[in-house]
């Protein structure tokens, strides 16, 4: 039975009439301005509940294949800058197809400004709509679930709606792609950088260092990793080595690292899976430590017998309270996903290590004598709070 229609659109607009729509399965129609290119997209459409960090969301690559509401109303005022980023150069574009703002973007009044919101939009080719009531859409998505969605930004104003439903409706949804093949990087990589710091009595000026005294090999496998991520392993004295998705566990060996990371990454982890579960089982069984963030997790929990789930409205935001079950400590994590790993299907050995306090949706697990463990949520804090940072020296104490 078709979904009922919901009206959500501002009746006063503040300009001369709509040059954006978001046109969802359901056939709501969501009239706005445009901003950013001018284009279209089809796409699942999320909310995310971060109130800062907007431009690290919009260049994260396990945002492929969604549109992101953002219920903070004020995004772009603060311009954007290039260490912000996220994506890395290998990357051929951002993650995130589309983007929804509440009031439309302003001149940007930050000192570390180097380009204006609107521009950079343009630039990474992200579509937008600004001056809708983003609270509406957030109750829809709550109440509904995550719809398939097209969004248009045409200065024209014209919509052709029967021809973009009709695209939307031949859109399958997120449950059975495989987007990590299409964010992660086509050739093995190394990399050296380590996180943001400000400028000390030896350091002239703030910004990023460089690992200058290894201590430990890593391998990286790529499903879309974020720049922070990786900074945060370098910071621990770790020589990465970035390989693509589909390496083998045999080739992944060969490189005689001390440990594995599993990164995050879009899409279905089941989809994903169908290549990178074999490789994950034989890592396992190398006795080598490993350690996976959201769809690393995801597949962790894959390769160790478990299931995913596709969820409600997902978990997107920088305020999500997390429970550790061991010390019972209760941490706020940043948070980007729409599968879930069903702690209910994890094997005899391995137990759930983290569970989110905001739904008891699994967010975490670790095998029993062995050092292997994954989360669920993102302790590099980019953006976020660094409550659960220490996961990163957990990892290391394992090499």
């Amino acid at each position: 039975m078709p979904q009922q229609k919901v009206e959500i659109s501002l009746k006063d607009w503040s300009f001369e009439k709509p040059t954006a729509l978001i046109l969802l399965e359901d056939g709501t129609e969501i009239y706005g301005k445009g901003v950013g290119k001018q284009g279209s997209a089809v796409a699942e459409i999320c909310f995310n509940t971060a109130m800062t960090g907007y431009q690290e969301i919009l260049t994260d690559p396990s945002y492929a294949g969604q549109i992101v509401t953002f219920t903070y109303p004020h995004i772009g005022n603060i311009g954007t800058n290039q260490q912000d980023m996220e994506t890395l150069d290998w990357q051929s574009r951002n993650g995130v197809a589309g983007m929804v703002i509440r009031a439309n973007i302003t001149s940007p009044s930050n000192y570390r400004n180097q380009q204006d919101f609107n521009q950079w939009l343009i630039k990474r080719d992200i579509i937008g709509i600004a001056d809708i009531d983003t609270r509406a859409l957030t109750a829809l998505i709550r109440e509904k679930g995550c719809p398939n969605a097209i969004i248009i930004h045409n200065e024209n104003g014209e919509f052709d709606i029967p021809a973009l439903q009709n695209q939307v409706n031949a859109w399958g949804g997120l449950e059975g792609l495989d987007l990590a093949k299409t964010v992660t990087c086509d050739k093995q990589m190394t990399w050296d950088q380590q996180c943001w710091s400000w400028a000390t009595d030896n350091q002239n000026e703030n910004g990023f260092t460089t690992l200058s005294n290894p201590k430990k090999h890593v391998i990286v496998v790529d499903y879309g990793i974020k720049r922070n991520i990786l900074r945060c392993l370098t910071n621990l004295d770790c020589r990465l080595t970035v390989v693509p998705a589909n390496t083998t566990a045999e080739e992944i060996l060969a490189l005689n690292p001390d440990g594995i990371f599993l990164s995050n990454g879009p899409g279905d982890p089941a989809a994903t899976g169908e290549y990178a579960v074999a490789t994950i089982k034989t890592l396992i069984t190398s006795g080598l430590p490993i350690f996976g963030i959201c769809l690393g997790h995801q597949m962790m929990a894959l390769a160790l017998g478990g299931r995913t789930i596709k969820m409600h409205q997902g978990h997107h935001g920088a305020n999500h309270p997390v429970i550790d079950n061991s010390t019972k400590k209760v941490e706020i994590t940043s948070m980007n996903h729409g599968f879930a790993v069903d702690a209910d299907s994890l094997p005899e050995g391995v137990v759930e290590s983290h569970r989110s306090l905001f739904d008891g949706s699994n967010c975490g697990l670790e095998v029993l004598g062995k050092p292997i463990f994954s989360v669920q949520h993102h302790p590099e804090a980019s953006p976020g709070p660094q409550d659960s940072y220490y996961l990163f020296d957990r990892f290391f104490a394992n090499l």
